[in-house]
């Protein structure tokens, strides 16, 4: 696999004063590369060569932008393999799963790539008859781009093709836990001939990090990741008064009536939680299930998660991979031992594997309460809490009783029922029977304490777009 390095002003940076990174295998515990660290001083040059390469990228029609788009989601297709093979060894994923998420980024470039004849302004009445209002959708100028660890490829195309496509140049700051893939997508942007500086991706320390953030040329700083970070990103972004959008912590509430199909629920929700070792934002976190079929599922989930075997994926895709560090592990075990002191069942998991990497069993717990911590912060690991109701009202009441606000899930063919969720549900989305997958030509946003502003679809490009009013008076 090729070397990595930092692309910043259209060029390659090795190793600067700040230094290097070790990027870890949480499969292994062992490294598998070292990539470059930019300090304050080239996160300040990448800012600076985004903005003048933006002051011409906004002027051309966005058709051309648009072009430009789907060089870069070529290059990426074609590149997958590699792509995919840096994220598997960063991330613990399988090849198939790591190349499939370099391929789908593809994908969702292409999607945006389609907006380019679609942002449109309005034409407004005045209350003069010799008047005309236009409303104008314009670039914000230079974004900052804040990239998880979880879904590192995904997320990176998911941010910076509508950034794009609207005008804006980008400044990346990939997680520290997973560079290697951004960096590889780094070598494609000058293979696909976009402007020099129009795009930047560099590994960062947390100072260059806040030198992005904080630079007065920045216009919007967009971030996925915890709540911690969020309110540090909002510190970052008031010093400018800098758009910000963040889609942060989740604690996805699951609803199961009792005319749900268990078997197939406890197939999705087995499935959803132990992907990715259960390190996805949306994934089930509380399961709620009414009191007349509680035992059933609760028996038919015990089975499946101790069904489900763990461990490094590059010898068996079909396990489920390890947490991303040590210290996430760590953190998820406290958390399940503290519901279990609390009252909380331990059905399955919920011990620490002997052996390298960072793995942690599919872990079910029953008997929990609205009250405990397992129930009220998000875990973002391989562990589910599950709990009774009586009725569809206590359901919808326990669902909206938390800080979090981002997804939610209900199973039943009462079509009743699902309008009532529909109407009241405090989230920014509602999967019914299904599991969340968040659609790209949808809008994903967040609720609460989940975030500010969203991603996906028109709502998710207009968000990197801020608007002139012109009064024509003629």
């Amino acid at each position: 696999m090729s070397e990595l390095r930092n692309l910043v002003a259209g060029r390659f940076l090795g190793e600067t004063e700040a230094g290097g990174l070790d990027v870890v295998s949480p499969a292994t515990g062992r490294a598998v590369a070292r990539v470059p660290l930019a300090g304050p001083a080239e996160a300040i040059e990448a800012v600076d060569a985004a903005r003048r390469a933006q002051a011409d990228w906004r002027r051309r029609p966005a058709i051309e932008r648009g072009d430009a788009l789907r060089r870069l989601a070529d290059a990426i297709a074609a590149e997958a393999a590699e792509i995919g093979a840096w994220l598997a060894a960063e991330s613990g994923k399988s090849l198939e799963d790591a190349r499939g998420e370099a391929i789908y980024g593809a994908e969702l470039m292409r999607y945006h790539a389609e907006w380019a004849r679609r942002i449109e302004g309005e034409v407004i009445p005045s209350d003069a008859p010799d008047e005309t209002l236009m409303l104008k959708r314009e670039p914000i100028g230079v974004v900052a781009c804040l990239i998880p660890f979880n879904y590192p490829v995904y997320t990176l195309v998911r941010k910076i093709a509508p950034a794009l496509i609207a005008g804006n140049a980008v400044v990346v700051r990939p997680s520290n836990s997973t560079p290697c893939s951004a960096l590889a997508i780094a070598r494609l942007v000058a293979r696909a001939a976009l402007p020099e500086g129009l795009v930047n991706i560099l590994a960062t320390t947390h100072e260059g990090a806040r030198a992005v953030c904080t630079h007065p040329h920045v216009g919007m700083v967009t971030l996925t990741g915890s709540l911690g970070a969020g309110r540090a990103v909002l510190e970052y972004a008031k010093e400018n008064i800098a758009k910000s959008s963040l889609e942060l912590g989740g604690k996805t509430p699951v609803v199961v009536e009792p005319d749900a199909d268990l078997d197939e629920v406890a197939r999705l929700v087995v499935a959803a939680k132990t992907t990715h070792c259960g390190q996805i934002c949306t994934g089930p976190e509380r399961l709620y299930v009414h009191e007349s079929v509680h035992d059933a599922l609760l028996a038919r989930l015990r089975e499946g998660f101790l069904a489900r075997a763990f461990g490094d994926r590059a010898a068996d895709a079909s396990r489920m991979g390890p947490l991303q560090s040590e210290r996430a592990r760590g953190d998820v075990h406290a958390m399940v031992r503290r519901a279990v002191e609390a009252g909380a069942v331990l059905e399955a998991g919920g011990t620490i594997p002997e052996g390298p990497g960072w793995f942690y069993p599919p872990t079910l717990l029953s008997a929990c309460r609205q009250d405990m911590e397992i129930v009220r912060e998000e875990v973002f690991g391989p562990v589910l809490a599950v709990l009774p109701y009586r009725d569809a009202e206590e359901a919808l009441r326990l669902s909206n009783d938390h800080q979090y606000g981002l997804s939610s899930v209900l199973f039943t063919e009462n079509y009743r029922t699902v309008m009532r969720f529909a109407d009241a549900v405090e989230a920014g989305e509602l999967y019914v029977n299904r599991l969340p997958a968040d659609p790209y030509q949808g809008f994903h946003a967040g609720w609460k304490r989940s975030g500010l502003g969203g991603d996906d679809g028109k709502h998710g490009m207009l968000e990197f777009t801020q608007t002139r009013l012109v009064i024509l008076k003629h």
